[in-house]
């Protein structure tokens, strides 16, 4: 994965119970993007990205769009250090 950055994006609203963890999936597989997906106990969706910068960059535009049940308020994005274990894409229970 080499001159893959890596970002926390956190995303708020009504983005549980709408299947937002699978929508994410599916446009993470579609953009090649690496990483995982998961709900929040606050009520948010949580995902880690590891992708170029311009994947990254079309992955958040498509987050805060998300999925036509879902009203995203916010988006919150993050760069962090990539973990050595994101081959692939998840979605965490």
């Amino acid at each position: 994965m080499t001159h893959h950055i890596c970002c926390l994006v956190q995303i708020s609203g009504r983005v549980q119970q709408v299947g937002f963890r699978m929508w994410t999936y599916r446009q993470a597989l579609r953009l090649d993007i690496h990483g995982w997906v998961r709900n929040l106990p606050d009520g948010r969706v949580e995902a880690c990205l590891a992708a170029t910068p311009e994947q990254l960059d079309r992955m958040v535009e498509c987050l805060r769009q998300g999925p036509p049940l879902a009203r995203v308020t916010s988006v919150e994005r993050r760069d962090i250090a990539p973990p050595d274990d994101l081959e692939g894409f998840r979605v965490l229970e």
